[in-house]
């Protein structure tokens, strides 16, 4: 009796594994290898540029007159800045804020961006921007939403690897924009 149970669970496990596998792709091709690893080779100065470049951007939106609030621990007003400084070797290029006004105001900032790229993903060598409320947490109740700060004026900025006047530029022209 207690064989067949863990030949079921077994035979359960495996294809729960199985599925994973043909869902997430759990065994990467060999070119998918290739990229990864050539990719670790420049990985260091990419982060160096990803760490300058979000740090810019949160000092520029940080003195803003368009902008309430921005969320970051690199800065001196974040909470956990000294946490940060204790247990890290760089800031991240994530940098989330709160611009003034209300959800045409943020609409219109995201639809007026030229350098940064409005989509989903974060994390990639390029500046994207989303607005949480009506993208990844679209589907989250409203009440729910706004106890966790995801309110209508709250943008998400993943900030990349090109040249930081032009990532600034670009913030400075969508903040006027979306106040005309």
């Amino acid at each position: 009796m207690r064989v067949q149970h863990i030949l079921r669970a077994g035979k359960e496990l495996y294809e729960e594994l199985k599925s994973l596998q043909i869902a997430l792709g759990a065994v990467p091709s060999p070119f998918d290898c290739f990229l990864c690893n050539r990719g670790l080779k420049t990985l260091h100065i990419r982060m160096k540029l990803h760490f300058h470049n979000g740090l810019a951007v949160a000092k520029f939106l940080e003195s803003h007159p368009r902008v309430e609030k921005v969320i970051y621990p690199g800065l001196p007003s974040h909470p956990q800045y000294h946490v940060m400084q204790k247990q890290c070797t760089g800031v991240s290029g994530m940098v989330s804020f709160y611009i003034k006004g209300n959800k045409k105001n943020a609409t219109a900032f995201l639809k007026n961006l030229k350098v940064f790229t409005v989509g989903f993903s974060l994390g990639g060598f390029e500046s994207l921007a989303s607005s949480p409320a009506i993208m990844s947490h679209a589907s989250v109740p409203e009440e729910e939403r706004k106890a966790l700060g995801i309110t209508d004026t709250l943008i998400r900025l993943s900030v990349g690897l090109e040249d930081e006047e032009d990532l600034l530029q670009d913030l400075e022209q969508a903040l006027k924009a979306a106040f005309e």
